[in-house]
């Protein structure tokens, strides 16, 4: 199995970036939907949640701005963020039942 994150990136505050996962040996939908991130100086927190039911979950620090989702026919998930905050930065990863990605970079900074 491998999670791909890609999409991250340097950004200005208030402005949006979107993230993708891409799966292999491994069907989304047929899983709860993760992105995490670690943000400098604090733990890996669950930023936005996306189940088999189409249900979505996300943190207080994100709801509103950022949007998870997912494609079926492509098995690939995203993450769209707006309103970009500095405190938004940070590594961004993908899970899926006990799998990982590696991380993308996100830096809010102007």
């Amino acid at each position: 199995v491998q999670l791909v994150e890609s999409g991250g990136g340097l950004v200005q505050p208030g402005g949006s970036l979107r993230l993708s996962c891409a799966a292999s040996g491994l069907v989304f939908a047929q899983r709860v939907n993760c992105w995490y991130r670690q943000v400098p100086g604090k733990e890996r927190e669950l930023a936005a949640q996306l189940n088999p039911l189409g249900q979505t979950y996300y943190s207080d620090s994100v709801k509103g701005r950022f949007t998870i989702s997912r494609d079926n026919a492509k098995n690939t998930l995203f993450l769209q963020m707006n309103d970009l905050k500095p405190e938004d930065t940070g590594v961004y990863y993908c899970q899926a039942f006990y799998y990982w990605g590696r991380g993308t970079q996100v830096t809010v900074s102007s």
